[in-house]
């Protein structure tokens, strides 16, 4: 049977809507255009397939716009950032552009909007501005400088431009409609005064335009056909049409702005300006910190640029907001890491386990498969010996029928390995399991073909050899707010809401195969979970970040 055809989204539709009117495909042409104040995050991420997909699927230019306009705010440092992240997704852009780009065009747009009357320049206050821009259901009033000379407000605004004025002592107001039910339509601010430097045209504007005037202004210049933002600027939609129809001429091409729904992510915060916090009050210890939902977080954290785009085209693009539950996104993380990552053994919480009938001083390598998923991963050999460390909780000295690890005077299978039986344990003072001693069937071993090695037991448990083991430093991270909306809760802090369980760190025993794994490298612990190698890493101590569980733990706590 022919395989369904996936039906289109409201935002694809729109576009074969404009085809089918006037729009040209050669004319279609997308952008995504993030602000340098900060690193992107998993909503950052879902426009960013949303708009670069819109351009595989229609053979489209898509621009890599920054919208670089508050020079208080912004850094190279975020700029670097955001083209590294939307390259590890998989995008390329067709230009890379900068709204400083058309800081002189915006300009001379501004000075012909003052000549036709539709700009001026007002010395208020931002408090006096603010009361007068009245409320939803009451008229704003019009500003005292109003109806200053087309003469006047060109030499104020010349004086702005060259730093002759002062920080806050004049802004560029449109000059629109006081009375407008669209509270931004009441003469919104063009242009303000900063006295500040700008990472790419240094301290060549004394002036910064605002992101209303530059953001649909900049569309227009790169004869953007479709602009996608997200549904809080579905009120600027009409100041972005009444602007761009100011400096465009009859007949030429104009940009549409449609808007849809953020999908926002249950446990997370994705407010740049709280992030930061994160950040600053060493919370977290960085923007790519394994807990941040950022997209340079989730890569150090070990998610692939594949389990994202899966998650992204998951959720789909909607005009109504709704809560995505997070585990959604580790549900997305696993099911690609199932198929890519090779099956390795690791001990975390080890207790040492001695085969009282294995020879001493003898060892043996064991064929090991790397991924059942993928037949092309081959195999590998792993050292077993007399001595092996596996977890603690798969040891009780005594059971019930339901718990199919090792006891004593009870068969389990070792991985790869051999059928073993508990026989005896030595404590510690304090009544602690020091060893666990055991004895081995020699002619169970995996692959044999024996008729031993084909005795069916119910548990199998993961090892490493005590011998061959390498330390490392393994982080298990976990969802940084136990709230599911942290940010949503009347009358509390976010921060009442991090987890203190986030980060543990524990010493882990891994098989040698991974003492030379490079950054970034991806392996499931088995029975465990995913795991990736930190930039942290080194020959010397080895450093594993946790990416995701083999299971959600969280669904029995919600449960």
């Amino acid at each position: 049977m022919a395989e369904g055809k996936k039906s289109l989204n409201f935002i694809e539709q729109i576009i074969e809507e404009d085809l089918q009117k006037d729009y040209k495909k050669e004319n279609l042409k997308f952008r995504f255009p993030p602000e340098p104040n900060g690193y992107l995050h998993i909503g950052h991420a879902s426009s960013i397939c949303l708009n670069f997909g819109l351009g595989e699927r229609y053979n489209a230019p898509v621009n890599l716009r920054f919208d670089d306009t508050n020079p208080i705010k912004e850094e190279q440092e975020y700029v670097d950032a955001i083209k590294s992240d939307v390259e590890w997704l998989g995008f390329k852009w067709a230009k890379e552009c900068y709204a400083s780009d058309y800081f002189q065009q915006l300009y001379d747009w501004a000075v012909e909007m003052i000549k036709n009357g539709d700009a001026y320049v007002d010395s208020q206050t931002s408090e006096e501005i603010a009361e007068q821009k009245g409320t939803p259901t009451q008229p704003g009033k019009e500003s005292p400088y109003r109806k200053r000379s087309v003469e006047e407000n060109l030499e104020l605004f010349e004086k702005m431009k060259n730093g002759e004025t002062p920080e806050r002592g004049h802004v560029l107001r449109a000059k629109i409609d006081m009375s407008s039910p669209n509270m931004l339509m009441r003469d919104p601010v063009m242009y303000r005064c900063l006295h500040k430097n700008h990472h790419r045209t240094g301290d060549n504007w004394k002036i910064y335009p605002m992101y209303d005037w530059a953001h649909g202004q900049s569309d227009f210049i790169e004869q953007v056909s479709h602009s996608f933002c997200t549904l809080e600027f579905l009120p600027h939609r009409e100041l972005y049409n009444w602007f761009i129809e100011k400096v465009s001429k009859p007949g030429e091409f104009e940009p549409k702005q449609r808007e849809f729904a953020r999908r926002n992510l249950s446990h997370t915060i994705v407010s740049k300006r709280k992030l930061l916090q994160l950040v600053e009050k060493g919370i977290v210890d960085s923007w790519d910190d394994p807990r941040m939902p950022t997209i340079s977080g989730l890569r150090r954290r070990g998610y692939t640029p594949e389990a994202i785009r899966k998650f992204a085209d998951s959720i789909g693009v909607g005009k109504r907001e709704n809560l995505i539950d997070v585990a959604h996104l580790e549900f997305c993380a696993r099911e690609d890491l199932n198929k890519v990552a090779p099956r390795v053994m690791g001990v975390l919480d080890p207790v040492k386990l001695v085969i009282t009938n294995y020879p001493e001083g003898e060892e043996e390598w064991l064929e090991a498969e790397n991924n059942p998923e993928d037949e092309s991963a081959g195999s590998r050999e792993v050292p077993f010996s007399r001595e092996l460390y596996i977890e603690r909780e798969d040891f009780k000295e005594s059971a019930n029928r339901k718990f199919f690890r090792l006891t004593l005077n009870k068969e389990v299978r070792l991985k790869n390995a051999y059928i073993i039986k508990g026989e005896d344990v030595v404590k510690d003072e304090d009544g602690n399991i020091t060893e666990i001693h055991c004895t081995y069937d020699p002619k169970s071993k995996s692959g044999s073909g024996t008729e031993e090695s084909l005795r069916k037991v119910k548990g199998t448990l993961h090892w490493v050899s005590v011998k061959h083991a390498i330390e490392a430093e393994v982080r298990l991270y976990d969802r940084l707010f136990t709230e599911e909306t942290p940010d949503g809760v009347k009358d509390r802090d976010y921060l009442d809401f991090v987890n203190p369980e986030s980060l543990k760190t524990v010493t882990g025993y891994l098989e040698p195969s991974l003492k030379e794994a490079k950054e970034g490298e991806k392996v499931q612990f088995q029975r465990i979970g995913y795991f990736c190698v930190d930039k942290d890493s080194t020959s010397a101590k080895p450093v594993f970040n946790r990416t995701v569980s083999l299971r959600d733990s969280w669904a029995k706590i919600k449960n």
